[in-house]
């Protein structure tokens, strides 16, 4: 363990996820520090970001904007500091749920219809192109932050005005009935991806937003999910390129919906994943047979610069 030198943990920073990257955060510099490595928590929130040159790797646990979005992995590589998950590219475009999904639809990877809505877009023409109900995002935000569901007819503008004001672009996106999913990822080109087992998320409310991903004790998570062997299989291979297109390495997640029929879209991706008591990384891979302590020393394994 002592081959990872001195290990910077960093947690909170200024996005809207504060609360849930302090948590994630916590976890993983404890279960680093009980395998005797030499780690610190870093807020850099409260903390100058060039003291972090004292580290000699950096394990990201930080989410949403100034963390997860490449801001944060570019400074790392300016000060040549090996750190978790995916580089700048890729951590940027993973952030931007429009943009993930223009090169997925390049890629001949399917993601559930959308548009992007402005101020001055005709919201009645959006709401009968997509159909309702639909759901309505932040491009760049996570956790479910502004996210909300249109449905019924003229409901998309007060939909807009709450996803603007956690960013000004925004996306309405066709609803898909069938079920939501995740697939968890780690490994990079060299020492090849591995998906871990899919999980279905079933909340209790409306849809799986911020309250029932941190804050309710009766959201299900299935591992098995109970789609068959063989559609397991598909998806994994598929969330892999998904992974891949965007240039993603180290760890992270792809989330998927099902219809009715039984066909999936592909989501979004997440580039630094939560690693909380209700989070689905460390879920899978315990499913897998990956005690969390064993998780966190492989990714930080993966640790890179550029």
């Amino acid at each position: 363990m002592h081959k990872f030198g001195k290990v910077a943990v960093l947690m909170g920073g200024r996005s809207g996820e504060r609360e849930v990257s302090l948590k994630s955060g916590s976890a993983v510099l404890a279960a680093l520090q009980a395998q005797g490595i030499d780690a610190q928590g870093f807020d850099p929130r409260d903390q100058p970001f060039h003291d972090l040159e004292q580290f000699d790797r950096v394990f990201i646990n930080l989410h949403g904007r100034f963390g997860e979005d490449g801001c944060v992995q570019g400074a790392l590589e300016m000060m040549q500091i090996p750190y978790t998950g995916s580089g700048v590219m890729a951590s940027a475009i993973g952030m931007d749920k429009w943009r993930t999904k223009l090169l997925w639809r390049a890629s001949s990877i399917k993601t559930p219809d959308f548009e992007l809505v402005a101020k001055n877009s005709d919201f009645s023409a959006i709401e009968t192109r997509l159909g309702l109900p639909l759901f309505v995002k932040p491009a760049n935000e996570g956790s479910s932050i502004g996210i909300s569901k249109v449905k019924q007819a003229g409901g998309l503008e007060a939909a807009y005005n709450l996803a603007a004001q956690a960013d000004p672009l925004v996306i309405a996106e066709k609803f898909v009935n069938g079920g939501e999913y995740t697939v968890g990822i780690i490994g990079d080109a060299t020492l090849g991806f591995k998906a871990l087992p899919i999980i279905r998320i079933v909340p209790k409310n409306e849809f799986y937003d911020f309250e029932a991903k941190y804050l309710r004790d009766d959201t299900e998570y299935l591992c098995p999910c109970g789609l068959s062997a063989e559609k397991e299989a598909l998806i994994q291979k598929e969330a892999l390129e998904a992974f891949r297109v965007l240039g993603c390495r180290g760890w992270g997640r792809v989330d998927f919906l099902m219809d009715a029929e039984g066909n999936h879209y592909f989501l979004e991706v997440n580039t630094s994943p939560g690693m909380t008591d209700h989070s689905l990384v460390p879920m899978a891979a315990k499913a897998a047979g990956i005690s969390f302590e064993e998780l966190v020393v492989r990714i930080l394994e993966l640790a890179d610069v550029g």
